[in-house]
């Protein structure tokens, strides 16, 4: 029981860590305890508009395609609409007014850590939205920018191959980044976000729970 007290210190102190540096580096940031705050949250911010969803478990697990679309349009290449291709709609989602996604790393130090297979995610993410909205589980935060770094390619990628299933080692054994050359890698580019990009406006969210990979 201490231990896991000793833990759950360890996590709010890394996510109010984070928070204030995250804001010295001029992002809005919003702090829940639970999944379902953040996305009645989101539900209330994001109305009348067009939503892209990223590739993301925990938008997935936040349940925010259907918790969004009941007032928006909602644009996500895991639910593409009929006649439509996953391709299609990730272009798609490059012009929504709004765009949510996850991190695979974030550092408490301030530093956001994603890595892409094909480029939509961070492309969406660097550049063209009216707002970008990062839903971040407390797992995804580690100490500094090395440990978060370490961590999107150790754990997060691995992960992210078991449920895809690609032909990679990391896919097979699950336990580590084997830096492969198969066509088949997902971990083909690496993002970080120092500072808030210019231009656009961007808000993190912060769950005091375990979400995603």
């Amino acid at each position: 029981m201490l231990q896991l007290e000793e833990e759950e210190d360890m996590d709010s102190k890394l996510i109010n860590t984070l928070k204030d540096n995250l804001e010295k580096r001029h992002f809005r940031v919003s702090v829940f305890d639970t999944k379902e705050e953040a996305a009645g949250y989101l539900q209330d911010q994001i109305q009348d508009s067009t939503v892209g969803i990223g590739g993301s478990v925990t938008a997935q697990q936040m349940d925010l395609y259907n918790k969004l679309s009941e007032k928006n349009k909602v644009v996500w290449h895991w639910m593409p609409p009929e006649g439509k291709t996953p391709d299609d709609v990730r272009v798609m989602a490059m012009t929504t007014e709004n765009y949510i996604c996850s991190v695979n790393g974030a550092a408490a130090t301030g530093e956001l850590i994603f890595i892409d297979g094909a480029g939509n995610r961070v492309g969406a993410v660097a550049y063209g939205h009216k707002k970008v909205w990062l839903v971040i589980g407390e797992n995804k935060i580690a100490e500094d920018f090395d440990k978060a770094l370490w961590r999107a390619r150790n754990i997060a990628a691995p992960k992210n191959t078991q449920r895809l299933k690609p032909k990679t080692p990391c896919a097979i054994k699950g336990d580590h980044c084997y830096n492969c050359s198969s066509p088949e890698r997902i971990c083909n580019i690496l993002q970080v976000l120092w500072n808030k990009p210019m231009g656009m406006d961007y808000e993190i969210i912060l769950i005091r729970e375990e979400l995603g990979y």
